[in-house]
């Protein structure tokens, strides 16, 4: 996962996008695939490692890694570490982060919606 230079054009018009509008601000914290798919699984609950890396098939661990960081530094989710032999890490979603709920099933509603309607579209072009 590379970041943008800070001193880059790009970066600035990120920035300013996602100051002036709420909605490219949320975008840019849930916005990537694996960010949104881990929300959708920690939405029923608490998730170990493991557990989130199994339902996740084709994310590699170093990434799986990185974007819950990048999620914990946003406030989206809890690390929870057991003090066991071997260690027991938990992941959960905060209370900011539970309010993704209502948002998460409406993008499954307009996901299903929309696969639907051009799922129909191609099958008649055929």
């Amino acid at each position: 996962m590379t970041k943008i230079k800070e001193t880059s054009t790009n970066f600035a018009n990120k920035k300013a996008l996602a100051d002036e509008c709420p909605e490219v601000y949320a975008s840019n914290i849930i916005g990537g695939q694996w960010a949104l798919a881990i929300c959708c699984y920690l939405i029923n609950g608490k998730m170990r490692f493991g557990e989130l890396k199994k339902k996740l098939h084709n994310i590699t661990e170093r990434m799986l890694t990185l974007q819950l960081r990048r999620l914990e530094a946003d406030k989206i989710i809890t690390r929870t570490v057991f003090a066991e032999v071997p260690p027991r890490v938990e992941y959960e979603l905060t209370e900011i982060g539970y309010k993704l709920k209502p948002i998460i099933q409406e993008f499954e509603k307009w996901g299903k919606e929309h696969k639907e309607i051009t799922h129909k579209e191609d099958l008649s072009k055929s």
